[in-house]
């Protein structure tokens, strides 16, 4: 009688719709470095945002983390989580850093190339670099990330702090970290580029089926 129990459990477990997960790799401007609460954070309010539509939001990010580290990670991450949608926001720490973009680009092609191998939908989150290290490497900076989506044809935002970088209002002391009044701003810089990848709903929130092909 137990294991007849225990069996049906498992099948209408099994039959029981999973929530989709959704996988940030970031650094410390997805892991809400300086803020009083984790929960203020961008990444915490796309997944207030996004729960009612059955996606789970799952922040992988480490404050100082690199392309490099992303690489390193990913694939157990991937394996772990098993996400449907991936979003990467890497690259600020390799710009202070000095690192090399070309260096930075193909760690990020590799990081998106492991993440659509896994049948993920892609999003690519942009990052500008302080012009005091010169005109020259700051373009070389930024055109990574377009080069870079744009080659493996997945989704970019091109500077998640637009309308933020540079504000007083919106920064931290340290005039690198947004503050709490600017994760709402990053979080809808993110849903422009998110939501067309996400399914479709109705009105009402629900998520709608695909229509069925008629004959």
């Amino acid at each position: 009688m137990i294991r007849i129990v225990v069996l049906w459990m498992t099948l209408v477990w099994s039959m029981c719709p999973k929530a989709e997960t959704l996988l940030v790799v970031g650094d410390s401007i997805s892991a809400g470095y300086g803020l009083d609460k984790l929960e203020e954070g961008w990444v915490a309010l796309l997944q207030e945002k996004l729960k009612p539509r059955g996606i789970e939001v799952i922040n992988a990010s480490i404050s100082g983390d690199t392309t490099a580290g992303g690489l390193a990670r990913i694939d157990a991450l991937l394996e772990r989580v098993r996400p449907a949608w991936v979003l990467i926001e890497l690259g600020g720490n390799d710009g202070l850093r000095g690192l090399t973009p070309t260096q930075m680009s193909a760690n990020l092609t590799a990081i998106i190339e492991k993440a659509l191998a896994g049948k993920a939908k892609v999003l690519l989150l942009g990052m500008l670099i302080l012009p005091n290290y010169g005109k020259r490497y700051a373009d070389m900076f930024q055109r990574v990330y377009g080069d870079v989506a744009q080659n493996a044809g997945v989704g970019l935002v091109p500077f998640l702090l637009e309308g933020v970088g540079g504000q007083d209002s919106m920064m931290q002391a340290d005039g690198i970290h947004p503050n709490r009044a600017a994760q709402p701003i990053l979080l809808e810089q993110v849903m422009k580029q998110l939501a067309p990848m996400l399914p479709a709903k109705t009105a009402q929130g629900a998520v709608m089926a695909p229509p069925a092909a008629t004959k």
